[in-house]
């Protein structure tokens, strides 16, 4: 099956790190340090605090889908998904299968990571069969 490449993201300050590490297979977010809780997107600030008292980690890549949408009139056909991270947050994302049947709300999935239109990675997830 054909697979969507995706769309070159557009790197700022704020999200350099998060890119950088994603060229490296690496999944990278945030926590708060007054909370502890981690979040997603990548920003100055935290949104539970709304202070710059935050730390970049690495993930452990796995979630499961939270909520999903295959767009089949598009040429290739492609999954868009919130993925809920292991971790706490929700991320907008694609899901990656040669079989969009088979793709189920509360699914186990990992990351992976894909070249987008001008090379930099950008993570996507692939389903768990158990």
């Amino acid at each position: 099956m054909e697979h969507r490449i995706p769309t070159s993201p557009q790197p700022c300050p704020e999200t350099q790190t998060f890119w950088q590490a994603a060229n490296e297979d690496k999944l990278m977010i945030q926590r708060c340090l007054d909370t502890g809780k981690a979040f997603f997107y990548p920003r100055e600030h935290s949104p539970f605090s709304g202070r710059n008292h935050c730390e970049w980690f690495e993930a452990s890549g796995k979630g499961v889908i939270y909520s999903y949408s295959v767009m089949t009139r598009a040429t290739p056909a492609y999954c868009i998904a919130y993925v809920e991270l292991e971790e706490g947050p929700i991320i907008l994302t694609n899901i990656m299968t040669d079989d969009f049947n088979q793709i189920k709300i509360g699914q186990s999935v990992k990351v992976v990571f894909v070249a987008s239109d001008n090379g930099q990675k950008v993570p996507v997830f692939t389903p768990e069969f158990h």
